[in-house]
């Protein structure tokens, strides 16, 4: 048997026991986290900057202080998330009282990814912790130490059984998914998503997919160019250009192309110098095959800023391209990196006809002083979540949902959705004998006419 089935057994077991079931365990736990989350501060950022070169500012604001954040909130709420909901009753139940009751779904499974392999990792095993399930987490092989700190994290707070971290490769996760759940969170892409999807479909397993898409970016003739290109770069640059809700590519109107662009190299340069080699602010990619992938994307392109890149220290430097066209290989999957292609447009009909090319993104933005066009814009597309004149930061508040939709992906987390996501609220009436009023009950009436007035009375 091997190590994964019994480390899995364990936590059959451990759910079993009701343990979890006890709101004052799972309050317990989660103190005892984030006192050793506070303790172990240095080395999170630490391990964060060993496997990505972020900086610390950068490691602390995007992932360590938006755990802390999400942790308190999550101990200070959840005797109150965790509370039977009482229900308006139906008139065909009188009397009796009608509640929502807050069951865990049980044994969870947990594949995180590398790119924010600390946030990532540890925001949705909270709202599963709080809901009352075991957890096996599997974090990214990409991210060694990060993945490191975080399983010596989890074995000296909690119980062998209650969460467990196991390590490995893809030939891992293929073992976990081969296991029955009770539930699946999985952050990546959306090819290795639809794997995950297929093997929990084999067991009814409900799942909850975090995954990409090509999340545009739109320049309008009335944006604020300068406000616009700042806040443009540091979102799609941060952490190397590897985040989800990156802004994927820009649709800027032709009227304001050559200044956004001009704009925006200038920007890049304020953020990361000359060089961005040799700024500290600046990240690596994550690893060698992810590497190779952005150098194809920049093949026989128009590189208008940067495309300097070293294979030895996996750096590859903030990149704008031109092109020409939504046929270009850069529109065909999520870049995922420093490379940022701009298209231009020139009215919204070929606006909306480059984005609907493409799935239902995770992240959707548009820079413009126009309200019109905005609420417009907004009401048409579908995507996961979207900012006006700004990018990235509807993952900031934890009182916004945060989840994809169509290939970006299901399911929500953040807060009190955490909790939501894996929790099953079940309906639960209790009835009272004191009286047993006769309605239901055959041999049925011919004529029902005040029957029908009196249940559309209370309809």
């Amino acid at each position: 048997m091997s190590s994964v089935v019994n480390i899995y057994e364990k936590q059959r077991l451990f759910y079993n026991s009701s343990k979890t079931k006890d709101i004052a365990f799972r309050k317990r736990s989660l103190i005892e986290l984030k006192n050793t989350l506070l303790n172990k501060e240095e080395d999170i950022l630490f391990a964060i900057k060993k496997d990505l070169g972020k900086h610390y500012y950068e490691s602390y604001l995007t992932e360590y202080f938006m755990i802390i954040s999400e942790i308190k909130k999550t101990i200070k709420n959840i005797s109150g998330w965790t509370r039977p909901k009482r229900v308006k009753s139906s008139i065909l139940n009188f009397p009796s009282k009608d509640y929502l009751l807050c069951d865990p779904y049980g044994c969870t499974l947990q594949i995180s990814p590398w790119n924010y392999p600390f946030q990532l990792s540890m925001a949705t095993l909270i709202g599963s912790i709080a809901a009352g399930n075991t957890i096996i987490l599997k974090p990214s092989e990409y991210a060694p130490k990060t993945s490191e700190i975080i399983s010596e994290i989890i074995s000296s707070v909690f119980e062998d059984g209650h969460v467990n971290v196991v390590m490995g490769g893809p030939k891992v996760a293929t073992e976990l998914l081969k296991l029955r759940w009770d539930h699946i969170i999985f952050t990546g892409s959306t090819k290795i998503g639809k794997l995950v999807a297929s093997a929990a479909a084999k067991h009814l397993t409900p799942t909850i997919l975090e995954l990409g898409g090509k999340s545009p970016c739109i320049v309008d003739q009335t944006a604020k160019i300068k406000v616009s290109s700042k806040r443009i770069a540091w979102a799609k640059f941060l952490n190397c250009g590897q985040t989800c809700i990156a802004p994927d590519y820009v649709l800027v109107h032709n009227k304001v192309k050559e200044k956004f662009i001009e704009s925006l190299s200038s920007e890049v340069r304020n953020l990361y110098g000359n060089k961005a080699f040799d700024s500290d602010s600046y990240g690596k990619i994550a690893h060698t095959r992810h590497f190779e992938r952005m150098i194809e994307f920049i093949s026989g392109e128009k590189i208008l800023f940067g495309g300097d890149h070293d294979k030895d220290s996996l750096y590859f430097g903030p990149t704008i391209i031109e092109i020409k066209n939504s046929k270009s290989k850069l529109m065909k999957s999520e870049i995922f990196g420093p490379i940022l292609p701009i298209i231009t447009y020139r009215n919204e009909e070929e606006l909306r006809k480059i984005i609907l090319e493409n799935e239902k993104p995770l992240g959707f933005y548009i820079f413009s002083e126009k309200r019109s066009f905005i609420k417009k814009m907004s009401r048409y597309f579908s995507f996961g979540g979207g900012v006006s004149n700004d990018c990235i930061i509807q993952f900031v508040n934890n009182n916004l949902p945060f989840g994809g939709i169509g290939h970006s992906g299901m399911g929500k987390y953040h807060g009190k959705y955490s909790f939501d996501a894996f929790t099953h609220y079940k309906p639960f009436i209790e009835r009272g004998t004191w009286i047993d009023i006769p309605l239901r009950y055959a041999p049925y009436p011919s004529s029902f006419k005040w029957l029908k007035k009196v249940l559309n009375y209370f309809a």
